[in-house]
């Protein structure tokens, strides 16, 4: 699940056109104060007093990454049924005690982690605090509300992938992507895989993966660290360490050429996607391919938009998404929605080209620093937000990065030259390392009619 902030969104542009010609000077708000429990847990305290909220977030670093083939889908179930509740609060009563007390709370799962949060008043703190340390070792998994549950997964992946025809395409473009990876698998399993699925394998993955030392505990609003750790040590430290869980996955295979893939699908138009296997944070190229995303895709004035959308009206939407903050090594890929009165290869050739000038010729200075300035100010903005910054904290803690790289990612952005950018355009986006797959629609089916319908028009 990608989460996006809205509330700050017009004044990411207000600072990124007041500063396209020159770079700005910020500061990334309170340091975390760290501390490892006795048990092995992590916890981050931020102290940001400009209003008594707070939130409270627990992340434990598994994902779909950590499940096996026949089982995708198994961290996702779990985080649903982490709300069927404990021995103390019994089903239905954690999300009620939330709103009670004036808070929200939810959780999602990704491809290196699975996250819960509940953002409440600041002196609702240790209420949330106490709930999450009960579920973290007294999970109650019952076979009847397990069997309801699937059925609720199994809706939520027909509304994603099987009613959702870009959706399905997302996930078989990572699955022919990622051949042996487990990255292959959508977070929310196949539908075989989810009737496989047991109550044995969810506790065995609970027992696994659910321990204080595989979680981290970030807290960021109106607090005073001193304060809360006492209550934290109080509520967490008696729960016992839990394994140390160590996958070591072999990397996926270098690609050897070129992989495409048609998908016929109920749909109004087509829909393009070209996906470009490349390093992740670990690598210094993750930082001019962030720049890069920028160049090509951020707002009306970008490379795609302008001449793909305004120029050459051949596509309704356009853009390419990529995330440096993974575990492993992830897809860097482009999408066009494309116009109905365009040709599918017309939007295809369009890409390639946009490609194509990038690598021949570096974007110029006053484009290179409005990218830095949209990168640089969305992170800034990140961090005005108490969830949007715990949920920065606990993704880079999940996936290996670390906490403190979020000091240094502002400077080694303004690093990124224009030369980097071309590099890495020659070095990844190339034809064998590229998999592209086209949504082709099909007219919708007519309805089936029933057997007093179909009498009554032959009379």
């Amino acid at each position: 699940m990608i989460m996006q902030t809205i509330h700050y969104h017009w004044r990411i542009h207000l600072l990124t056109a007041l500063l396209v010609f020159g770079s700005i000077s910020v500061s990334l708000g309170a340091e975390p104060s760290e501390y490892i429990l006795s048990n092995g847990m992590k916890v981050l305290l931020v102290e940001v007093p400009k209003a008594p909220v707070a939130t409270v977030q627990v992340w434990y670093k598994v994902g779909s990454r950590n499940e096996v083939m026949g089982r995708a889908g198994l961290s996702h179930m779990l985080e649903h049924m982490m709300f069927k509740g404990t021995a103390r609060y019994p089903k239905g009563s954690f999300s009620k005690i939330v709103r009670k007390n004036g808070g929200i709370d939810n959780a999602f799962t990704g491809q290196d982690f699975t996250a819960y949060f509940e953002n409440v008043a600041a002196d609702r703190v240790g209420l949330a605090l106490e709930l999450e340390a009960d579920r973290m070792q007294g999970l109650l998994l019952d076979h009847s509300e397990f069997q309801t549950e699937r059925d609720v997964v199994k809706e939520e992946r027909r509304l994603r992938s099987e009613d959702d025809p870009q959706g399905a395409l997302v996930e078989a473009l990572f699955a022919q992507a990622f051949l042996s990876h487990p990255y292959h698998w959508p977070v929310i399993g196949w539908f075989a895989d989810l009737d496989a699925m047991s109550l044995e394998d969810l506790q065995r993955h609970y027992d696994t993966f659910y321990s204080p030392n595989n979680a981290t505990l970030v807290v960021v609003g109106d607090i005073k660290s001193d304060v809360l750790l006492p209550t934290i040590k109080r509520l967490f430290e008696p729960i016992p360490r839990g394994p140390s869980p160590k996958q070591t996955l072999a990397p996926e295979p270098e690609q050897r050429g070129e992989r495409r893939f048609l998908l016929k699908r109920e749909a109004q138009v087509p829909f393009v996607m070209m996906g470009f296997r490349v390093p992740n944070y670990s690598s210094e190229d993750s930082y001019a391919l962030d720049i890069l995303e920028s160049v090509l895709s951020h707002g009306k004035s970008s490379r795609l938009y302008q001449n793909l959308v305004y120029e050459q009206k051949n596509s309704l939407s356009v853009g390419a998404e990529y995330s440096l903050i993974q575990t492993d090594p992830g897809l860097f890929y482009f999408y066009s929605l494309v116009n109905p009165t365009a040709k599918v290869e017309a939007v295809e050739e369009a890409l390639h080209r946009e490609i194509h000038r990038l690598q021949n010729e570096p974007p110029s200075e006053q484009e290179l620093q409005r990218a830095k300035n949209q990168v640089e100010a969305s992170r800034v903005f990140e961090q005005d937000s108490n969830f949007r910054h715990a949920m920065l904290l606990g993704q880079l803690e999940s996936v290996g990065a670390g906490w403190r790289r979020l000091d240094q990612y502002i400077e080694r952005i303004r690093a990124v030259t224009a030369k980097d950018i071309q590099r890495v355009a020659k070095q990844y986006l190339t034809q064998d390392n590229r998999t592209i797959g086209i949504l082709i629609p099909l007219p919708p089916k007519p309805p089936e009619s029933s057997p007093a319908t179909a009498q009554e028009g032959k009379s």
